[in-house]
């Protein structure tokens, strides 16, 4: 009797702990590592922002990005067409299971439209990243004048 009832004790407490530790990575399977929205003049109405996200679940697709501030956010590439480089607007990218996601300056980034106020350098700016399998991830960002020199030994030069 007493350990039947502590049997299913047990077991209710092991499916809460499973459910917990399941929905919990399910939830910060994407982590933000580095990022920053670029400070353009006050005149300009676009901008454009940065980010590194490495993913520890399964492959996801980021499919969208909210960002209050500005009246559109676009994920964008940049193709090479006839020795041009041009934007387009996608709609996703991928980002593999255990792998990251670098949206810089030479290549995919997100395009902020129509941004309702300046952006003040080193202020935060609170963006929404949407994944295809309908999770969501807030994420802050800094405002930066452009790329932190740390990474000045990654720069790719297009001729």
């Amino acid at each position: 009797m007493e350990f039947k009832t502590l049997k299913l004790i047990f077991k209710r407490l092991f499916n809460l702990v499973l459910l917990s530790s399941f929905s919990f990575t399910a939830y910060a399977q994407v982590v933000l590592v580095d990022g920053y929205v670029r400070a353009m003049p006050p005149t300009v109405p676009n901008s454009a922002a940065y980010i590194t996200v490495e993913n520890h679940g399964d492959a996801t697709r980021l499919v969208a990005v909210e960002a209050p501030f500005a009246k559109e956010a676009q994920l964008h590439t940049l193709i090479e067409e006839n020795g041009m480089i041009k934007m387009r607007q996608v709609d996703g990218f991928d980002i593999d299971s255990h792998g990251s996601l670098v949206l810089s300056e030479s290549g995919n980034h997100i395009m902020l439209m129509g941004l309702s106020s300046p952006l003040v350098i080193d202020s935060m700016l609170n963006m929404k990243l949407i994944f295809e399998d309908g999770t969501e991830q807030e994420i802050s960002l800094p405002v930066k004048k452009q790329a932190q020199q740390s990474d000045a030994g990654h720069h790719h030069h297009h001729h």
